[in-house]
């Protein structure tokens, strides 16, 4: 079948805005991913498999290649290649995005994307109060504030910590596109645009509100900053950037006005009853006081490390991890643990427990990646996923998930694009 170079590239860079902008929504990104897979299949002879291509491909397929490396070890061998399945698109994603690096529009392909999923969030939040007005309205009289952002996240399909953390590299790339627009000498109805998105977009971060995004907000902002300085004298980023911050900070005033269970949530909840760690259940009514809680959390880590400790080398299997932390629960009697049945909330301890001493190297190598090409770029939006994508995996484990495995597979595929652009680039300039 033949395609003109030009028709390809369309059709390659309206994919990859597609599956960008509909990566919170499992179900159709996996079908879009499926069919981008095939599309690429069909006209292979296009791929370039360079050096540099093969070994980012290797680095981003690791979690994969670890899981094949210790397949003997799961009990269940459905339960093993149903986890397999789950991380094909760190294979997909390098195999077909690096492998037409040399097509990939990555400045273009940020602003689709902050544009299109902010605009997207846009129109299911206004579906989220036509539908479920109740909520709305509990909301705003300050009722069951805590379920806010998890009831937005259900009725999108998304579990609301995942949904924040794409939140949240969509607003510090949104921050970057303003600051760059400014810098730029763009026309204003653009600058307004630019502006308009990063502030929707910061909305829907504090809508969703979970605390690791919103850290990872402003340390991004930060990032953006402290680049964008590096580039330009600080007195011109100070006249760009502070009017910003301080738009934002009229933002977040006026929210925590209407939710004043953020200043209850950041202070009190947050670190609550920490000498019960361990000791649960002597809290009364743990449901309700410590769910969210970092004493719970604390409490499955010390369950997942004093498990990972007896069954080294090589873990209980990617299939077992957490039927065998769930059994843990109950041997030592932490009955609201098991009642919940909850998760390691720490990717590098999930790793850990499942495929011994190798596997929190390989989340470490693998979210290392990311930060090589960030510094090494020293681009701002780079560095801020990492940091984004770092942090997220040390409260919870995003490796495990569909929005979390596809999420980081393909950016860091899309970085690795950029990053032999710039190279090639430089070698030809020489």
């Amino acid at each position: 079948m033949n395609i003109s170079e030009k028709n390809f590239n369309k059709i390659f860079n309206a994919f990859l805005c597609l599956i960008a902008i509909l990566m919170i929504f499992r179900k159709p990104c996996s079908i879009l991913i499926v069919v981008f897979a095939v599309f690429n299949l069909i006209f292979h002879k296009k791929l370039s498999f360079k050096r540099k291509v093969l070994i980012f491909t290797v680095c981003i397929a690791s979690p994969v290649l670890l899981e094949l490396l210790l397949f003997w070890n799961n009990d269940s061998l459905s339960k093993g290649l149903k986890a397999i399945e789950k991380s094909t698109s760190l294979v997909i994603f390098p195999l077909f995005i690096i492998g037409n690096f040399q097509r990939v529009n990555f400045l273009k392909l940020l602003q689709i994307y902050t544009l299109g999923t902010t605009l997207v969030l846009l129109f299911f939040f206004i579906r989220f109060n036509v539908l479920f007005p109740e909520l709305m309205h509990k909301y705003l009289d300050g009722i069951h504030l805590w379920e806010m952002g998890y009831q937005f996240g259900n009725s999108l399909g998304i579990h609301a910590p995942a949904l924040n953390m794409h939140l949240a590299f969509v607003n510090v790339t949104a921050f970057y596109f303003v600051i760059r627009s400014f810098k730029d000498h763009e026309e204003l109805k653009y600058k307004i645009l630019r502006t308009l998105i990063f502030i929707l977009s910061f909305f829907f971060v504090l809508f969703v509100n979970t605390r690791m995004a919103l850290v990872n907000v402003f340390i991004g902002f930060f990032i953006v900053l402290f680049y964008a300085v590096k580039q330009d004298s600080l007195k011109k980023i100070a006249l760009r950037g502070l009017p910003l911050l301080a738009l934002l900070a009229v933002v977040l005033f006026l929210f925590v006005q209407k939710d004043p269970y953020m200043k209850e949530k950041y202070s009190k909840v947050s670190f609550a009853y920490m000498d019960k760690v361990g000791k649960l259940d002597e809290i009364d009514h743990p449901e309700v006081k410590v769910f969210n809680s970092l004493v719970t959390r604390v409490s499955i880590w010390k369950s997942a490390w004093e498990l990972s400790l007896k069954n080294l080398p090589f873990g209980v299997g990617a299939s077992d991890g957490k039927t065998e932390l769930n059994k843990y629960y109950k041997e030592t009697n932490q009955k609201f643990l098991a009642k919940y049945e909850f998760p390691t909330h720490n990717q590098f301890l999930d790793f850990l427990l499942k495929f011994g001493i190798l596997g929190p190297l390989v989340v470490l190598f693998y979210i290392s990646v990311i930060g090589y090409l960030g510094f090494d770029l020293k681009n701002a939006v780079v560095v801020s996923f990492f940091i984004i994508f770092f942090t997220s995996n040390l409260m919870d484990d995003f490796l495990l998930r569909f929005d979390g495995i596809a999420f980081s597979g393909f950016w860091t595929s899309i970085f690795a694009s950029y990053w032999i652009q710039q190279k090639s680039a430089l070698v030809e300039s020489r």
